[in-house]
């Protein structure tokens, strides 16, 4: 069930160096090369809270069968794609099929262990998640250098097939099934508009600027952001409702959840908008390999080790100071790579002076990302827990998907100037993405949930 997590989790980062090699080889416009983050994105945000739901209702196993079969299958299908529409849309069903089965890793973990075991089993999955955003960023520089077989980009979504056949094997074998007794009706038509929802919203951002921003645009923008609220209105006006509701509105209601989950987005906005962004900077404007841009991004990965084994401890002591302190950090270590494109104009920027900016924005990501779910879920009743953890993937997702539509709009706007122009352009809302999550970082509680709270 981890291996099978690890694809997903690859998947998030492995095609951020690999995205100037398709462009190139796909004749991808600037839209579709947003909309190959996006599309995964939004894709996984959209599924991921009903398929939990139908997952403790119907049984886990079979939806893990499910997700890790059609992970493959739509990782073959980015594989052999012959245009950028055929390999957008095999990324939307990637992050749908992602979203299918990451749910129930985790949900069986809850219910397979217990006590010291359960602990390891969580743990053993956190090591897996921290490692895999910097062997996704190696992995895919090396696999689009490498050319296997003359596949190039292509191996870096191949590469997945032979590992859901033997995931697919294995669990057949090894997994057992589980499900929940008392869980409700999952709410399968309010998915369908969240889906719309999020899907509209994003839709305008990335095709404004190539359409020169018309009239549609907007209201498709509106008609997403209503239908979003909508939802969550309908389903808190509902009495004795026999579905489980997809948005827990009475955790919005608690001003430290709301807070806690616009800074979730805000960062994953900053964080996705910046490695597209940089990535492009850095093979089309200034030269790297694929292997070469994933080996200087993976210094950010190293400074986020060195803060995330001790994040979630201070935060226990020192809540909200120790959240803001890593958005600051981050800010500062985005800002420092930015002087440093800045200081170069044209010339050519070598990896040395980008690389402690890199590592002060990583080391802050392990003080922000790491505590932020559990000192928020300190302000949140226990019977909300569960759903109020599912928005809290679903805003990162979103968040993600956000920072690609927007960053990169604002990049491609200023690519006529050259890169370094193009990414100087970017770099203020990043930072100040940053900045802001650090201010709302004080209305979040003063402590995290102690070990035996949670």
């Amino acid at each position: 069930m981890t291996t099978a997590a690890l694809m997903d989790l690859l998947d998030v980062t492995i095609v951020n160096v690999a995205i100037p090699s398709i462009g190139r080889d796909l004749h991808a416009s600037e839209s579709a090369l947003q909309w190959l983050v996006s599309a995964y994105l939004l894709g996984f945000a959209a599924t991921l809270i009903v398929s939990g739901h139908l997952g403790d209702r119907f049984g886990r196993r079979g939806l893990f069968l499910a997700g890790t079969a059609g992970f493959g299958l739509a990782s073959l299908g980015c594989g052999i794609a012959q245009s950028p529409g055929q390999l957008i849309a095999a990324r939307a069903v990637q992050g749908v099929t992602a979203a299918v089965l990451m749910p129930q890793v985790l949900g069986s973990f809850r219910t397979l262990f217990q006590g010291k075991e359960r602990g390891a089993a969580f743990g053993m999955y956190g090591a897996v998640a921290g490692f895999a955003s910097a062997v996704g960023l190696l992995l895919g520089g090396l696999l689009t250098d490498a050319d296997l077989f003359g596949w190039g980009w292509r191996s870096v979504f191949l590469v997945n097939v032979p590992v859901a056949a033997l995931t697919l094997v294995a669990a057949v074998v090894l997994v057992p099934a589980t499900k929940e007794r008392s869980a409700g009706r999952p709410d399968v038509l309010g998915s369908l508009v969240l889906a719309a929802g999020l899907v509209a919203v994003v839709l305008p951002l990335v095709q404004g600027q190539e359409n020169g921003w018309p009239l549609w645009g907007w209201l498709c923008l509106a008609a997403g952001a209503s239908a979003v609220a909508g939802l969550g209105l309908f389903e808190a006006r509902r009495q004795g409702a026999v579905t489980v509701p997809l948005l827990p509105v009475r955790a919005f209601r608690l001003p430290a959840f709301s807070v806690g989950v616009l800074v979730q987005l805000l960062f994953s906005l900053g964080m996705q908008g910046f490695f597209l962004v940089f990535a492009l900077w850095l093979q089309g404007g200034q030269g790297y390999t694929p292997m070469q841009a994933g080996v200087v991004t993976v210094a950010f990965s190293a400074g986020g080790f060195l803060t995330a084994p001790a994040a979630d401890a201070l935060a226990v002591r020192h809540g909200r100071l120790v959240l803001g302190a890593g958005a600051l950090m981050m800010a500062g270590g985005f800002g420092w790579v930015w002087s440093a494109v800045a200081d170069s104009a044209d010339a050519h920027t070598g990896a040395w002076p980008l690389v402690p900016g890199l590592v002060i924005a990583g080391a802050g990501l392990g003080f922000l990302v790491v505590p932020l779910v559990n000192v928020v879920l300190s302000a949140v009743p226990a019977e909300l827990a569960g759903g109020a953890s599912g928005i809290f993937s679903t805003a990162q997702q979103f968040g993600g998907a956000l920072g690609a539509a927007v960053v990169g709009t604002v990049f491609f706007r200023h690519t006529a100037d050259g890169p370094t122009e193009a990414l100087g352009a970017a770099m203020p809302w990043i930072v100040g993405g940053f900045v802001t999550c650090a201010a709302l970082c004080a209305a979040l509680p003063r402590r995290a949930v102690r070990g035996h709270e949670g």
